[in-house]
This record gives structure tokens, sequence and C-alpha cells, in this order.
């Protein structure tokens, strides 16, 4: 290898923009650190007559495949997104014996198998900070630091614009929709939000923390899903009613020699460290058997705040390079069995719009008992004919939850079952 450690960038959005600034900016501090100088090589971009600033036209290229092959290049940073063709890139890349650094959580979480075997066969460093929670350093600790302990329990925010609306949803009562308004308005939300507040950024963020604590290959696929969109107003003044707010979580933990994945929004008491974290902040809480609990916490999305993890792992990765050294592997030993949500431990909080008549509360008590859920408390409030029920459940596993609540639906004295939510974090 040359005495220039040489990059290239594929992409140059905002998060590509970043690192470009950061590289030129920092350049002297970096090549002090790293004990070469970086040199950023060229850039792949889609529409290279796009207006970028200062960043020197004759760097960008739209021949993404082409700027990986180049036989000087030393490192490959991959801030584009998606499946394909950043698969393709960056295979060919670790391969060749090109260290990786990229961003991209969707393909880590949907094949990030074929991007460390591909590393393994070519004794690559393959780095990922910036996939889950932007700046917060979280993934080196869990890969590197806590190995020496075994993780029991992995629950985080980590999806700025879902925390966003959930934070305004409990300081305003505002609805959903007037909530993501605000989100889309202050930049928050994309014009297509759909990942966001359907669950699907934090699942595959789930999946790739699940498999660095658990040592086991987790897949987008293996995380159970769910969004926010049916979070009510109501929901939130019940949960306010508990000393609780609601928050879209994603929970992994091991138990009995298997591994839960899940996201969902759940209610937690406000004295739970995460209950605290709002605006568009992530936060993540680890629960190991000897360090016991730790909190990460800060800005996890934004073009400076992801450049700074990717530019960190840049650095990481030449110091490796210069030293002729590769970085800790893959751990995947542990090859745990994937629970189903069914076999899941958790709590309800079940709200049913019922008559208001003798006997209500005998029946629905019933149906809890028939399924052996054991009820924590019943709330009843009246409106004339009708009857507002809320039932807090103890701990039963997800799918005796939902057949009980499958079961509510069919009662002719249950108008309504107005809303189901988790209780987590009691």
């Amino acid at each position: 290898m040359s005495a220039r450690v040489r990059v290239a960038l594929l992409g140059c959005g905002v998060v590509g923009g970043e690192v470009v600034r950061l590289l030129h900016e920092q350049a002297e501090d970096l090549h002090a650190r790293i004990g070469a100088p970086l040199e950023l090589a060229g850039i792949a971009v889609r529409r290279p007559g796009r207006t970028r600033g200062s960043i020197d036209p004759t760097l960008f290229t739209t021949d993404a495949l082409g700027l990986v092959k180049h036989d000087d290049i030393d490192i490959v940073v991959e801030v584009v997104g998606g499946i394909e063709p950043a698969r393709t890139w960056l295979v060919e890349a670790l391969h060749a014996g090109k260290s990786v650094v990229t961003a991209n959580k969707a393909l880590l979480a949907e094949d990030g198998a074929a991007l460390h075997d591909a590393a393994a066969e070519g004794n690559a460093d393959l780095y990922y900070e910036a996939s889950v929670a932007g700046a917060i350093p979280l993934l080196r600790p869990l890969r590197e630091s806590l190995h020496g302990d075994r993780i029991t329990r992995v629950t985080g925010i980590v999806n700025g614009t879902t925390n966003f609306i959930l934070s305004s949803m409990d300081s305003s009562g505002a609805s959903f929709h007037d909530a993501l308004e605000e989100a889309t308005a202050l930049g928050y939300a994309e014009a297509d939000p759909s990942a966001d507040v359907e669950g699907f950024d934090a699942a595959a963020k789930a999946a790739i923390l699940a498999s660095l604590a658990f040592h086991t290959r987790v897949r987008a696929s293996n995380v159970y899903r769910e969004g926010i969109t049916e979070v009510t107003a109501g929901d939130v003044a019940s949960a306010k009613a508990m000393g609780c707010t609601i928050k879209l979580l994603c929970i992994a933990s091991c138990v009995d020699g298997a591994v839960s994945v899940r996201v969902h929004p759940a209610m937690i008491p406000r004295s739970h460290p995460l209950a605290s974290v709002g605006d568009a902040f992530n936060a993540v809480f680890v629960e190991a058997q000897a360090a016991g609990q730790l909190m990460f916490y800060g800005r996890g999305a934004g073009g400076s705040p992801t450049a700074s993890a990717v530019v960190g792992d840049i650095v990481a990765v030449a110091r490796n390079r210069l030293a002729g050294v590769r970085a800790a592997t893959e751990s995947n030993y542990a090859d745990l069995r994937i629970q189903p949500m069914g076999e899941v431990v958790t709590r309800y909080h079940v709200s049913l719009d019922v008559a208001d008549r003798a006997g209500v509360l005998a029946s629905v008590a019933g149906v809890f008992a028939k399924h052996d859920v054991s009820i924590q408390t019943v709330r009843q409030e009246g409106r004339g004919d009708d009857a507002t029920l809320v039932v807090v459940t103890h701990t039963a596993t997800d799918a005796a939850l939902a057949a009980t609540v499958n079961d509510l639906r069919a009662l002719d004295i249950v108008r309504e079952v107005a809303s189901v939510m988790r209780v987590e974090g009691e």
C-alpha cells in the first residue's frame, strides 16, 4: 500500500457531503491520528453535473463499480443505501481485499451475511457504526468492549422521527396525524414517512443490534414489527394515567437459549431511563450480566452525526491497514434459535368499549381466565349506555394475550376493542 490511504466514496447526498467536509476540514488531525494522509480518490454519484459546493468536480463519476475496482483504492465508503447495487459494489470491494465502511442498515439487516463472508474471504475490514443510532458509539462497544460479558437484553429508541412524533403527542395531546405534520414541516419526517412510522427502519437496526449482542445472525425478516400509525391521543392519555409514556421500542433479548427481536410501540414507566428521551434523539439501554445497565444516548440521525460515525470508522480501518492487521471478525458462533413473537412473555394494556350493564366485568374477566392471563388492574368509566373498560395484565405469552383479545372481540357486550398496547419496563 502507498504512503497515502486512498478512499472511494459511493454517494454524495446529505451524509456523503458531510463526510467530504469532515475529511477536508480535519485533514491534518486525521493524518496525525492515522499516521498517513487520507486521499479522496473518487466519488460515485448518479448526477455528476449537480452542484455540490466546493467539492472538486473531477472527483465525480457515475461508474461506481469501476471506481470500486480501481487497484489503488484502499477503503470503500458507501452511503447510498438500499440493497442493490450497493451489495454488488461492497462484495466486490471486500473480495478484492479492500476495507469497507458503510451506513447501510437495510443491506446489513437483509443480507449482512454476504458482506461478512466476503470480508472473511478477502481478509478485509467491514465497519458499520453509522448504520445504527448515528453518532452514538454503540456497535463497537457491543462487538468489542462487552465481548467479555454476556448481554441479556437491549432496549432502544432508534428512530428519531417516531420519537419526535410520540414525544409531541405526549407533550401536547396531539393526534398522530397532527404530530406527523409537525415532524414533516420541521424536516424530521420524509415526504413518504412509511419506513419510519411503520417500523421498518427500526426493525433493520434491531436486527443489527441483536446480531452483535447475541452472536447470532439475525435478519430483518426475523424481527416482529409494528409501527406507530395506530397510536391515538387516547392511548397517550391512558399511558399518562398509568404514570407511563409511549415509545417505539426495539427490544432484543436472550432467554433460555433463544433470541427474540421485536419493534413495536409500548408503554414504559416515566421512571425508566428511556422515558425521558425526547425530540428526535436516540437512546439504547443495554443490560449485561457483569456490567449491569448501560445507557447510550445522542443524536441518532442527520448528516453531521452520521458522518461523524463514518469518519470514525475510516480512521479505524486506515490504522488497521497501515499496521497490517484486521479488526475482529463477525461473531456468530452461538447460532441461537430465533423465538417467534407468540412465545415472548409480555404484558398488555387493553381498552374496551363495552355495554354498561351488570355482568360485563365478569364476562371480560372470564375470557382472560380462559387463556390463563392474569389481570393486574381494571379501570371502568361509564358513558350512559356504554362504558370504557381498561385492563392491564400481568405477564403472559404474547400468543395467549393475542388469543384473549380475539375472543374479547367476539363478545356481544364488547362494542369495540379500542386499543391494544404492550407494557414494558416494569
